[in-house]
This record gives structure tokens, sequence and C-alpha cells, in this order.
């Protein structure tokens, strides 16, 4: 007899409805999906990155990364405990995504800076949206995604801090892809 496989549980958290459930499992496997990529990106930009501060741009960003790890396993568990499969699998995440790769391949580090300080916009303003969007649903998740928030926000000021001049200014002010934020940091 075959295991029937269904991507949600007869259940979810004590004192929150099967839909608030669900709802809040649907946010969250958007925000596992952009984990996944800034972990993959972090780590491809640690073994591309050149030039100046390469060594310590390098062993930045593993520290990142491994905590970038962390947010995912945790995503993916309270996606679980919420009563829904969460899909860690490559195919889902390209099919969901509203997002392009990664565009800098072997580069400076200040071109990869900037191009993560971009990435960076887009996780931190994302994970800002789910948690206005499960508040009022679910402050359990809410904590969780301020907490990483927090992590992340605090990621993108150690590269800020290799684009930024004396007066405040970063070097890849105003770029709107990866590719012209590089250009502008060289």
């Amino acid at each position: 007899m075959a295991t029937k496989k269904t991507p949600r549980a007869g259940y979810t958290v004590p004192g929150m409805s099967m839909d608030d459930g669900q709802k809040v499992a649907e946010i969250l496997q958007g925000r596992l999906h952009a984990l996944n990529d800034l972990q993959l990106t972090l780590k491809h930009a640690h073994w591309n990155v050149v030039g100046r501060d390469f060594i310590g741009v390098h062993e930045m960003l593993d520290p990142q990364i491994d905590l970038v790890r962390a947010m995912i396993d945790e995503m993916a568990e309270r996606i679980a405990t919420l009563g829904t499969s969460p899909n860690g699998l490559p195919g889902a995440l390209v099919k969901e995504r509203d997002w392009d790769d990664y565009s800098i391949g072997r580069a400076r580090t200040s071109e990869h800076l900037a191009a993560l300080d971009l990435v960076y916009d887009g996780v931190i303003a994302s994970h800002r949206k789910a948690m206005a969007a499960t508040g009022e649903l679910d402050p359990i998740t809410e904590d969780m995604l301020i907490g990483q928030s927090a992590k992340l926000e605090l990621f993108q000021w150690f590269m800020r801090a290799h684009l930024e001049d004396d007066a405040g200014n970063l070097s890849d002010a105003g770029a709107r892809t990866e590719t012209a934020a590089a250009k502008k940091a060289t």
C-alpha cells in the first residue's frame, strides 16, 4: 500500500485556525526560498571575490553563510510546526521566486559588496513585509522574523562599512541592479 503524501497535515499550532496556519506557512515558504537563495549567493561571492581586501571579505562571508543556514533550518521547522511541509528543493525555489539569479561572477571585493548590498535590500524588505503580514496572525512567527531581520541588517551594515566613504555616502547609492551597483563601486 502506497503512503499518501500531502503538503499539509491535519493540524496547526494550538490557538490558530487551520486557515491562518496555512497563510503563515505560505508566507514563510517565500522567506525560506529567499534565505536559501541568499546563502547560495553569499557562498558564490565567497568563492569569486578577488583583489584588495580579499581575505577580509572572504572570511567575513562564511559566518554570514552559517547564520543564514541556521535561519533556513529555523524557518523550515516553523513551517512544519504550522502543519505544512517545507519545500527546500532548488526546482521549487527557481519556479516560485520573483527575482533573478545573482549576476556577478569573478569580481573585485568592492563589486561583490555593492551587489550584495542590493541583495540584502531585497531580502530585508521582504522579511519586513512578512513581519507585517504575520504579526496579527502569529506573534511567534513575527518574533522569529524580527530576530532574523536584525541579523540580516547587521550583516548588511558589515558590507556597507566597506562601501561607505568618510562622509557617510555609499559608493553604490542609487543603483537599481547588481551590475550597476558593482560598476559604481569600482
